[in-house]
């Protein structure tokens, strides 16, 4: 498929970019079910890290789905195809130095590590914002649970298709025991500590 393609390189590197820009490009991948606080924490967070002069972006699931990825549905084969995908952006975007902060169920171990790779992991910090299902039903304010219940979804993260844990996340957030601020301050502290 790609035979007749060549990579090609330019006159800039990621590092002449994460120079221009004084701070390195990193991925912050967090994984989690439907309304266990994935999107909120990367919000919270890519605020505090404006607020440091520092560039962050935000790939959201949900926000992805809208326009790059509204081809695919919610087989186990589109799941991956929209993690590999936003595995893409993350790379490109690490590679321009910016601070990507992708929140996604992302509910594979096998295209989480995919994601890893391609990103470098020495790059990479995979989040377990970890919640039970019955406190993700009573939190969540998309009404996607209720539609669940009533079998208006199929092919639902939890319920007829599969969360895989991480086995071993670089950080556990527990949203049932921390507050979303308690959580964005550890978070914060570990980035400032590891890369900033």
């Amino acid at each position: 498929m790609t035979e007749n393609v060549v990579w090609n390189e330019g006159k800039i590197n990621s590092k002449d970019r994460c120079n221009l820009l004084n701070q390195k490009g990193f991925v912050v991948w967090f994984t989690g079910l439907s309304g266990s606080g994935k999107s909120t924490l990367a919000a919270e967070l890519e605020k505090e890290l404006f607020k440091k002069n520092l560039l962050a972006y935000r790939l959201d699931g949900d926000n992805i789905r809208h326009h790059l990825n509204k081809d695919l549905g919610f087989s186990d084969e589109d799941r991956k195809e929209n993690i590999r995908r936003i595995a893409e952006v993350a790379a490109l975007f690490k590679d321009a130095g910016i601070i990507t902060l992708v929140s996604c169920i992302s509910p594979h171990r096998d295209m989480r590590e995919y994601a890893k790779e391609r990103v470098g992991k020495e790059n990479f910090i995979e989040v377990y914002v970890k919640a039970s299902l019955e406190i993700c039903k009573k939190r969540e304010v998309k009404g996607l649970y209720k539609k669940v219940d009533k079998g208006e979804i199929k092919d639902f993260t939890g319920f007829s298709s599969d969360y895989e844990e991480p086995e071993n996340p670089d950080v556990v957030l527990d949203t049932e025991k921390f507050s979303i601020t308690k959580a964005n301050n550890f978070m914060l502290n570990s980035l400032l500590e590891r890369f900033i």
